[in-house]
């Protein structure tokens, strides 16, 4: 039985690793005894996995995780015994059955973020709108993706403008903006928030506080014909 869940990860578990969050559940699916299916082989495992991983420090209310249970489980009963035993920066939201497959990695397809830093430069809120609008109105937008393989940086050039969905701006106060952005994260393309970020300021030669930047993902999206929908 594969049950598809939503969870919330916040304040300061926002700075603990995806192997770190992967351990926590796997303590808390064995304190309340939740019938988890294992892998067979010499060292075998509890089967679960969690879709799209955030990078640290980025803090969500929508990440979804596939569990294989050996029996069926009432929702409520899961959710209330694992939120009973999990920290309270993690609280389960929600789930449903699904089918095996396609897999949870294959059906995330978008990330929709709130991202809120601040600039050194006074821009009115009509001029954020215009640099907002000029970003998407292009045809390509070029930049260096850095990635660590086998511990060696790899730097890459890609045309990142298909893998921004769309920009809202949320909030503007003095040089401090708030932006809503859908980014792409699916297996065949995946743009970072910290990389989209990067790019706006550097497309405008904005000046960024590095100290003044918080990163939220507020849900994931499938899409399906050109539409986007919720996981759950």
């Amino acid at each position: 039985m594969n049950l598809r869940i939503k969870f919330t990860k916040k304040n300061y578990l926002k700075y603990i690793s995806h192997l770190d969050l992967m351990r926590l559940f796997q303590r808390a699916f064995k304190r309340c005894n939740m019938p988890v299916k294992h892998t067979e082989g010499f060292n075998p495992h509890l089967k679960f996995s969690i879709g799209a991983p955030l990078s640290l420090g980025i803090s969500s209310d929508g990440e979804y995780m596939d569990v294989d249970l050996e029996r069926k489980v009432s929702i409520d009963e899961f959710i209330k015994s694992m939120n009973k035993v999990l920290p309270e920066d993690i609280r389960i939201i929600c789930g449903k059955y699904v089918e095996d497959k396609p897999s949870l990695s294959s059906v995330i397809q978008w990330s929709y973020y709130k991202i809120e830093f601040k600039i050194k430069e006074e821009l009115t809120e009509d001029e954020i709108k215009k640099l907002m609008k000029d970003y998407l109105n292009c045809d390509s937008i070029e930049f260096v993706k850095e990635r660590k393989k086998k511990g060696r940086l790899q730097q890459k050039i890609e045309n990142i403008r298909p893998q921004v969905g769309n920009i809202v701006l949320k909030n503007k106060e003095d040089r401090i903006i708030v932006l809503d952005v859908l980014l792409k994260t699916s297996e065949n393309g995946n743009l970072k928030p910290k990389d989209f970020l990067s790019s706006f300021i550097d497309f405008y030669h904005l000046s960024l506080d590095d100290y003044c930047v918080n990163i939220h993902r507020i849900d994931m999206y499938g899409e399906k014909e050109n539409s986007i929908f919720n996981i759950i």
